[in-house]
């Protein structure tokens, strides 16, 4: 396979395991990131996000969006191990599993998950799904960006890029908005909620638009909450050094990053009922990201219709994490 020189861009998980897979395959790679890669910058879902890598009562999703997510949480161990290995930042990737409480349907759930190969263990009214892992994404990205640098992508970063023109059959260069220019054989657009701003004007069918979600943080004794905890849209997990998430919203706000105190108050409320110990703790962070919400969850990962050496990996909507290294996967394999 002839190297190419291919431009990735958007440096959230998905971008930058796509990086990662292209340096790999001997490709001479660059990196464009509007912000900084790894940072903790406000609306980027990378960061932002839980790092449950799993579907949320999957049985609701078409076969697509459970192959993608399924393949992709299964590569995560190993990933996570190469990455510590190679950079010493460890994305502590947790076989913590998923513990399902009702409302649900049971013998839906025990179905597709003995259709799908996973083990499932029946709690009492609960199913615990015990195979879920999570990872925790800003010390993937942070494993990521580092192994990029030690393996020689190019990284430009604050570098903002201009939404394509409708008319070419190929690129050649791609304008930022301070009037450089980006040359390179290949560029994947991997930008998340921002792809349809870039790509407008060329691809009409794209039905990208940014759905707001909202976390809390708290601060508790480690091993205090040993499972993924999910019930009726909502979800609590907990990071090794006791870090613990509760989520999220699903907020179709355009491209406002703001959270919100009625909000903070909902999800509070549903944090102390699903986990009483909370009550009374004080929240420690607030925040809220923009996820590429698409139509059922199904990412678009292929060649443009009409523009022959730019491809696109976006419109994960909730399961980027989980998606990124099966679909970074298969953008490589097409471009080889």
């Amino acid at each position: 396979m002839a190297n190419r020189s291919v431009i990735v861009v958007g440096g959230g998980i998905v971008g930058c395991l796509t990086a990662m897979q292209l340096r790999k395959q001997g490709h001479t790679v660059t990196l464009v990131e509007r912000n900084i890669v790894a940072a903790q910058t406000s609306g980027e879902s990378s960061w932002a996000g839980a790092g449950i890598a799993f579907p949320l009562l999957p049985w609701f999703y078409q076969d697509v969006v459970n192959e993608l997510a399924l393949a992709g949480a299964r590569a995560y161990p190993a990933v996570s191990a190469e990455l510590f290995a190679e950079t010493g930042i460890d994305p502590e990737c947790t076989r913590n599993g998923m513990l399902i409480q009702p409302p649900f349907d049971r013998q839906q759930a025990i179905e597709w998950c003995q259709r799908f190969g996973l083990e499932v263990i029946q709690q009492g009214q609960y199913l615990l799904i015990p195979e879920v892992v999570q990872i925790r994404n800003p010390r993937l990205l942070q494993s990521l960006k580092a192994w990029l640098i030690k393996y020689g992508v190019t990284l430009r970063e604050q570098t903002q890029l201009m939404p394509l023109q409708e008319g070419a059959s190929a690129i050649k260069h791609w304008q930022t908005t301070n009037g450089e220019s980006l040359a390179a054989d290949a560029f994947v657009v991997t930008s998340g909620a921002w792809s349809f701003e870039l790509l407008k004007q060329t691809a009409l069918s794209l039905d990208i638009k940014p759905m707001r979600g909202q976390m809390l943080l708290y601060q508790m004794p480690p091993g205090l909450l040993p499972n993924i905890l999910y019930r009726d849209g909502f979800y609590m997990l907990q990071r090794r050094d006791g870090h613990l998430l509760a989520g999220s919203s699903l907020e179709d706000v355009g491209f406002d990053t703001g959270v919100t105190e009625s909000m903070r108050q909902e999800m509070l409320r549903k944090a102390e009922t699903l986990l009483p110990a909370l009550k009374g703790q004080p929240i420690i962070k607030h925040w809220s990201g923009l996820r590429p919400g698409t139509p059922h969850n199904i990412p678009t990962i292929g060649r443009h219709p009409n523009i022959e050496n730019l491809y696109l990996n976006t419109g994960h909507f909730r399961y980027g994490v989980t998606m990124a290294p099966e679909c970074a996967r298969r953008i490589a394999v097409l471009l080889a």
